[in-house]
């Protein structure tokens, strides 16, 4: 795992101002749709029958980064690499459906709990109020994790890549 984190690192230091622009504009974008959607940005196109708690924002800043980051890992530096990308290992498959995931918790996770039509045809009104409001601090978390995740195993796999002399992996600076 601290190999991940590291080879992630280098991946990140590695990113071109191309990639540096499209996390922060894809992490823009995703706050304000999550944001204005979820009524945590204030807005007159919907509204919020119970307020927001204080550990909305930060679930939905963090979230908003790490997947604005994770979008940027599928732009392409001026300069490719010149490693073949044609066939996409499982792991970068599986951290796709995890940021997938991620950004679709991180939604459930900081939006009006009786607002959630998914969560009031399952559980009713007082259902969501019993259950699922108090499941959202955790769905925050499942989601940064998540994201987290996902984004490791993206960058690791700008740098990385296993090589076929002796199964060994060679890391590509």
């Amino acid at each position: 795992m601290l190999t991940s984190v590291a080879l992630a690192g280098q991946a990140l230091r590695a990113w071109t101002p191309r990639q540096v622009i499209a996390a922060a504009a894809a992490t823009v974008a995703i706050g304000v749709v999550i944001g204005v959607v979820t009524v945590l940005i204030p807005n007159p196109f919907f509204a919020r029958d119970i307020p927001t708690v204080p550990w909305n924002y930060p679930a939905w800043l963090a979230s908003s980064v790490l997947t604005g980051m994770l979008v940027a890992t599928y732009v392409r530096p001026a300069q490719p690499s010149s490693g073949d990308r044609s066939a996409e290992p499982r792991s970068a498959k599986r951290a796709d459906r995890m940021g997938a995931a991620g950004a679709a918790l991180a939604w459930f996770a900081v939006g009006c709990p009786v607002c959630n039509k998914i969560a009031v045809l399952a559980l009713g009104y007082s259902g969501a109020l019993t259950w699922f409001a108090p499941a959202q601090p955790y769905l925050g978390v499942v989601a940064i994790v998540l994201s987290a995740i996902a984004l490791v195993v993206r960058l690791r796999g700008q740098v990385a890549c296993s090589s076929r002399r002796g199964g060994k992996t060679t890391v590509m600076a």
